[in-house]
């Protein structure tokens, strides 16, 4: 993601917003994946989509190799996106089959953790290989990751669930409702704001840290990132089981406010990468735990998980695809220091938006009893 403007400007003469698109049209590929697989997850099986993606993930992938034209990248950043956002639509809904419902918040924030590792991860080894080799060894490491991960995919224990004749034709119906999960809306909305406030780090930060001089510190920014959310994120699972969503999410949305307004008024190496603490705790937090939320509001309707998942995840990427266009026509108004306090607005009016209309306490109160329940009748049969 980080690297493709660049090589598309070096390698094909692509114009900036030519570039701008070959980065940018993976995404589409990947919203188009979570539409169509997360409502088909079940009706394909899930062992299948999860094979038969990471495979032409694999493919599109090697397909880097050969670019002869700029219309043979954005077909193949299309095709790659949609594989990826495929695989990801199966991985995110058979992980949830692993982790027992009292400890779902621990193990999806587990889970999290390597996806958000690798995406912190994976931009800062992109630049630092994309400055010492060139773009082919970088192809070359990708295509070797992605095949351990497909073998890996050969060993993986995974169960379809078994749908009904009524659920296999809601499947198959090309209805809004069967490709959205109305129940979960309401957090994929704010997914999508915390991901368009997001992606002002993700997409201006190499350009600001440059106008700060701030250039070696900037290059670490997602390595403190990626630190913060190890540390966190498995207390983080714990207290979203102990003691509910609120006590994760709301603190999410504060913590990536003060975090971008701390990038705002940054004047050193030290600010900066507190700075990027704090959007680890925001963000990465956030990420996380509203694909837990998403599982609890559909526990009881295993069917659409799937759908549930695709359509967070959707809003999530929505706001990381639509943010730099946004946040660049407020770039070309303002400097980098007012577009980052517009940013940190964004988080805000997740939070007033969160606390007027999602309701846990009551989801909560039941779910307290359905336990108490669960384990009388465990003590009854004992």
């Amino acid at each position: 993601m980080v690297i493709i403007a660049v090589i598309a400007q070096s390698k094909l003469n692509a114009s900036l917003s030519q570039a701008g698109l070959a980065a940018g049209i993976y995404v589409i590929g990947t919203l188009l994946a979570r539409l169509y697989i997360g409502k088909k997850l079940e009706v394909f099986g899930r062992k299948k989509v999860l094979r038969i993606s990471i495979i032409f993930y694999l493919l599109t992938t090697a397909a880097y190799f050969y670019m002869p034209s700029l219309s043979f990248l954005f077909l193949v950043r299309l095709l790659n996106g949609f594989c990826y956002g495929a695989a990801s639509s199966a991985t995110n809904t058979i992980v949830t089959e692993y982790i027992p419902f009292s400890r779902r918040g621990e193990g999806i924030n587990y889970y999290g953790l390597s996806t958000s590792l690798a995406a912190a991860i994976g931009p800062f080894v992109g630049m630092l290989l994309l400055n010492y080799t060139n773009f082919y060894v970088i192809i070359m490491i990708s295509v070797i990751l992605i095949a351990l991960s497909t073998v890996g995919s050969f060993f993986l224990r995974v169960e379809n669930v078994e749908l009904s004749d009524e659920e296999v034709k809601i499947a198959k119906s090309w209805k809004l409702n069967t490709f959205v999960e109305k129940r979960v809306a309401l957090i994929a909305t704010i997914g999508f704001i915390m991901g368009l406030s997001y992606s002002s780090v993700l997409s201006f930060l190499s350009s600001y840290d440059k106008v700060l001089h701030l250039s070696s510190a900037g290059s670490f920014f997602f390595v403190v990132y990626a630190l913060v959310i190890t540390v966190t994120r498995p207390m983080a699972g714990k207290i979203f089981d102990r003691y509910g969503e609120n006590s994760v999410m709301l603190p999410s949305y504060v913590f990536l406010t003060l975090g971008l307004i701390m990038l705002a008024f940054t004047t050193s190496s030290v600010e900066l990468l507190f700075a990027g603490a704090l959007v680890g705790l925001g963000y990465g937090t956030f990420m996380s735990n509203g694909q837990a939320v998403s599982l609890k509001l559909v526990k009881n309707d295993s069917s659409r998980i799937g759908v549930a998942l695709s359509t967070y995840f959707i809003g999530l990427d929505l706001g990381l695809g639509v943010g730099p266009y946004i946040l660049g026509i407020v770039r070309n108004i303002v400097d980098f220091q007012q577009m980052y306090l517009v940013a940190s607005v964004l988080p805000v009016i997740c939070l007033v938006i969160y606390m007027k209309f999602y309701k846990p306490a009551a989801a909560l109160k039941r779910e307290i009893i359905e336990r108490k329940l669960e384990a009388f009748e465990d003590n009854e049969i004992e």
